[in-house]
């Protein structure tokens, strides 16, 4: 089942931000949508891209500074808002933090269109918001809140025409689903403790998480030893981590990964191979093995042969995955609570 994931924004001033977001979206098996191939010069434009978004499953808001296309006194993309706000389609929304770094070009000049754009980021903040400074931390915060929605508020998606059901199915289906009701009234379902022991698990998981950590060093392009040695907790990690492994990713892509998303020092770039020492990265990944968040999906055992060997490859489990969804909807939660709360 694929969901259709709508990609709204301003154009010119997020051109490059946003390259990267269709294919991390295909990645995680979903279908990217966005407004910029329709002909915006059409007399039914306004009705065709209402029927875009409203075909869509999830909307996804990015902003920066500019409220409005080059010329425009309208921003397209409060008004793709408010046509998901209207088919009440689950906006997803990633505003750029007042501290990152912008070229002044890229920001609105007149008043009232700073006016303009800060109410929208306000409207924007009323649903699972995140802030971004660069374009691998709105990749990556993305990737977290959509993976979150999808669990949170799962949709009906789309499926294949040959892969729909049947009508003799659908009537069998119907059948036993009738059959099994029957059965729940007949038979008292005892789950509450095991919901019980599930959670107090998860609880125990967490917190072993957040008491423990690992310390890491990043190798340099322009270095010629491991550097800026740091202590990083497991719960960060997993945090990190979990959106990543949604699909099978290499110790070599891992490592990769954290060096680039954990480098204390921004002003030097890290080696593209192995930016973090490899015994580090499988430590962790075998201590998240232990705790059942993770598994290898290509053991190697010590029969390989030499000339057959390959770098593990690492995925989420369910298990850590209803971990994580736990974890985010725990803070989504006191944010709910504490609103004037910063992180």
């Amino acid at each position: 089942m694929k969901n259709h994931i709508f990609i709204g924004s301003t154009l010119d001033d997020l051109k490059n931000e946003r390259r990267d977001i269709p294919r991390i979206i295909m990645e995680l098996g979903q279908i990217p949508v966005s407004a910029e191939y329709l002909d915006s010069s059409e007399k039914n434009y306004n009705k065709l891209l209402e029927k875009t978004i409203e075909d869509c499953d999830f909307f996804i808001a990015i902003a920066a500074f500019k409220y409005a296309q080059k010329g425009e006194k309208t921003s397209s993309l409060e008004q793709e808002y408010n046509i998901a706000l209207k088919k009440d389609i689950p906006v997803i929304s990633l505003i750029i933090d007042n501290k990152a770094r912008w070229k002044a070009s890229k920001k609105e000049k007149e008043s009232a269109l700073i006016r303009k754009m800060d109410e929208l980021k306000k409207k924007l903040c009323l649903g699972p918001h995140e802030t971004w400074l660069s374009s691998a931390d709105l990749n990556q915060k993305m990737r977290n809140l959509l993976i979150m929605q999808m669990n949170v508020t799962p949709k009906s998606g789309w499926v294949r025409a040959d892969r729909a059901v049947s009508p003799m199915v659908a009537n069998e289906l119907a059948r036993l689903s009738a059959e099994n009701e029957q059965l729940k009234k007949q038979i008292k379902i005892e789950g509450g403790e095991i919901a019980a022991q599930l959670r107090e698990q998860m609880k125990n998981a967490l917190k072993v998480l957040a008491l423990n950590n690992v310390t890491l060093s990043f190798y340099y392009m322009s270095g010629e030893n491991w550097e800026n040695s740091r202590k990083f907790r497991y719960l960060k990690i997993f945090i990190l981590l979990t959106p990543e492994l949604s699909v099978g990713k290499t110790t070599a892509e891992v490592s990769r990964f954290m060096g680039t998303v954990l480098n204390p020092d921004l002003e030097k770039t890290v080696r593209r191979d192995y930016p973090v020492p490899s015994n580090s990265v499988k430590k962790i990944m075998a201590d998240f093995s232990m705790l059942k968040i993770v598994r290898c999906i290509n053991e190697i055992s010590a029969e390989t042969p030499e000339n057959k060997m390959t770098d593990e490859i690492w995925e989420i489990t369910e298990y850590g995955k209803e971990l994580y969804s736990a974890y985010r909807m725990k803070q989504l939660e006191n944010a709910v609570e504490n609103p004037e709360d910063e992180e």
